[in-house]
C-alpha cells in the first residue's frame, strides 16, 4: 500500500513518551501513530452514528419480542 508523509507539531514530552513506549513494546512509531489516527476516526464515526440513532423512533420491547417470535427467533 502506498503511503504519504504527514507532518505534525507535538509537545516534546508527548514525543518522548511515544518513543519510550514504542521502544519498550517493540512497536514501530509510524505504525503506532497510524493506528491511533484510525482508532480515533472510528471513534468519531461511532459517535456520529450514536447521535443519528438518537433521532430514530424507539420501538417498544413488546413489539420487538413479537416480531422475533413471528420470525421464529425467540
Amino acid at each position: 500500500m502506498p503511503t504519504v508523509h504527514v507532518s505534525v507539531h507535538i509537545d516534546p514530552a508527548v514525543e518522548d513518551a511515544l518513543d519510550r513506549y514504542c521502544r519498550a513494546h517493540g512497536v514501530v512509531r509510524n505504525h503506532f501513530v497510524e493506528e491511533a489516527i484510525v482508532d480515533r476516526l472510528e471513534e468519531l464515526e461511532d459517535i456520529q452514528d450514536l447521535k443519528r440513532s438518537r433521532h430514530e423512533p424507539a420501538q417498544p420491547l413488546e413489539e420487538v419480542l413479537a416480531e422475533l417470535a413471528r420470525e421464529g427467533q425467540s
